[in-house]
Order: C-alpha cells, then sequence, then structure tokens
C-alpha cells in the first residue's frame, strides 16, 4: 500500500458502546481524521491482522470476545504495528487496571466519563509523534 499523499491521520476506535462509538467517530471525523471503527474484540482483532496500522489506536479495556489488554498483546506482538499508540479509553479507573494497561504497552490511558477535548488534545499528540 503505498504512502497517502493527504496529511490525515488515521484512528482505529475500538468501542462497543454504541453511544460512544458514534461520538468518538464524530468527534474525531469532525476533526479530520479517518476513523475505522470495530464493535467488538474481534472484529478489531481481524482488523489489525488484515490492515496496515493507523496512526494511532483507541481501544476500550471492556469488549466482547477480546478485551483491550490481549488487543495490546496483538499490536505489540505485530512487527507493523509495533509502534502504533495505543490510547485506552475506559470506565475501569481503579488503579491497577491503569497499571497493567501501561505495563500492556498502552501510550496513554483516558477514564470515562471523558472531556471531549483533552481526549482529542491527547489524539492530537500522539498521531503526530514520529511511528
Amino acid at each position: 500500500m503505498s504512502l497517502q499523499s493527504t496529511k490525515q491521520a488515521s484512528v482505529l476506535v475500538v468501542e462497543d458502546d454504541e453511544n460512544i462509538a458514534y461520538l468518538l467517530k464524530f468527534m474525531l471525523e469532525r476533526e479530520g481524521y479517518q476513523v475505522a471503527l470495530a464493535r467488538d474484540g474481534r472484529q478489531a482483532k481481524e482488523f489489525i491482522e488484515a490492515q496496515p496500522p493507523p496512526h494511532i489506536a483507541l481501544l476500550d479495556v471492556m469488549l466482547p470476545f477480546v478485551d483491550g489488554f490481549e488487543l495490546i498483546r496483538l499490536i505489540r506482538a505485530s512487527a507493523a504495528w509495533r509502534s502504533t499508540p495505543i490510547l485506552m479509553l475506559t470506565a475501569k479507573t481503579q488503579e491497577q487496571d491503569v497499571v497493567r494497561a501501561l505495563d500492556a504497552g498502552a501510550s496513554d490511558y483516558v477514564q470515562k466519563p471523558f472531556a471531549p477535548n483533552e481526549l482529542l488534545a491527547r489524539v492530537r499528540r500522539y498521531a503526530r509523534a514520529p511511528s
């Protein structure tokens, strides 16, 4: 696949809550991002195994079929995806969950409910980071 000539950054959003998923898609597309949406861990796993990496992956932790921790392991085990920034977005707020995600290879962790502008600032930061 050739490099895109546009500057549009891509984001993989993995979120099983329909309302949050479409809010994230709307927010990110409004900011100019190209958004791929996976509704559960199985769809995300298939995307990771078949597609080139996006500029950033935004993952929920609690997902049907394959959870966010397993998706982190899958991304970090893939040569193509290994350097993709991973931003965890989850309602799991206990310190042990944050530590587990970061230790597994997540780049950052945002708790739900999230502040939209803060989330967008974090996405911008990681989307422009060199890979």
